[in-house]
């Protein structure tokens, strides 16, 4: 198991989709979701769509509400009703749904079964769906947003060659930060234990240390996803790009760009390991 992606939700979609642009991330165009409401129906249209960054293994997915009058087979709307735009959520990739599927039931974290899910992208020769499965975690154990599993079907169609190249030397995938009450730190940890498998992908920080991770940033309501990261091949250069556009702040093993500059959550860059 392993991160597949992050899961940014926003209104303003327009405003992150540019923001990201200028921050160095060629984007995928934007692509309605298609979501199935349970393990026995087929999916259907959604208020969804997004535009993505891809790295060939893992991406950051922004995703736009786009029509309000749409389905919300996935409920995204009360999670941006509550807490607005930002990073809501992960996703963990997997090569068996079934098998994900089971122990995530049996551990009592989620009712899901296999979800299908589905949308249109351009190739060169054309347009083709990507499709995929996926197991959701149940929404009363997760209060700080979305957690599923992703099972690509139809990889090929997502991680297209024409996507992958950013000007800011974007590779991976870094990591994905979450805040909780310093109270609840080992709660958390050994429920995502459960949910990856005992791998630590997911860093959990408590609200007082938040300061040590993300300098100056404020908190917002607990538990919440407060950055997002990635690697990157040569970090001066990716910082000097950044910069033509929002300041960066110095953390460890790198910079961020605080979340008021990033529609709503912070974005952290690491140098790739050498």
């Amino acid at each position: 198991m392993h991160i597949d992606h992050t899961v940014f939700l926003t209104r303003n979609y327009a405003d992150t989709w540019r923001c990201y642009e200028q921050l160095g991330f060629t984007l995928s165009p934007p692509s309605r979701h298609f979501a199935a409401v349970s393990d026995r129906s087929e999916p259907v249209p959604s208020c969804t769509a997004n535009r993505c960054a891809y790295f060939g293994g893992s991406f950051l997915e922004l995703i736009g509400i786009v029509d309000e009058e749409a389905g919300d087979p996935w409920r995204v709307l009360p999670i941006v009703d509550a807490r607005g735009d930002g990073l809501h959520g992960c996703s963990f990739g997997v090569d068996d749904s079934d098998a994900a599927e089971t122990r995530l039931r049996e551990a009592g974290l989620s009712t899901s079964g296999v979800l299908k899910l589905q949308r249109d992208v351009e190739v060169p020769e054309g347009t083709r769906t990507a499709r995929f499965r996926s197991v959701h975690i149940r929404r009363d154990r997760t209060p700080e947003g979305i957690l599923h599993t992703a099972e690509h079907l139809t990889p090929e169609y997502v991680h297209q060659p024409r996507y992958l190249g950013h000007p800011n030397g974007a590779r991976s995938v870094a990591g994905i930060v979450l805040v909780v009450p310093d109270e609840e730190i080992a709660a958390y940890q050994q429920r995502y234990d459960v949910i990856t498998g005992g791998r630590r992908l997911v860093g959990i920080v408590g609200v007082s240390d938040l300061d040590a991770v993300l300098p100056g940033e404020t908190p917002r309501k607990l538990p919440y996803f407060a950055a997002h990261g990635v690697v990157v091949a040569d970090l001066a250069k990716a910082r000097r790009l950044v910069e033509e556009h929002v300041p960066a702040t110095t953390r460890d093993r790198g910079f961020f760009v605080r979340a008021e500059d990033a529609g709503g959550a912070a974005l952290y860059f690491e140098e790739e390991a050498r």
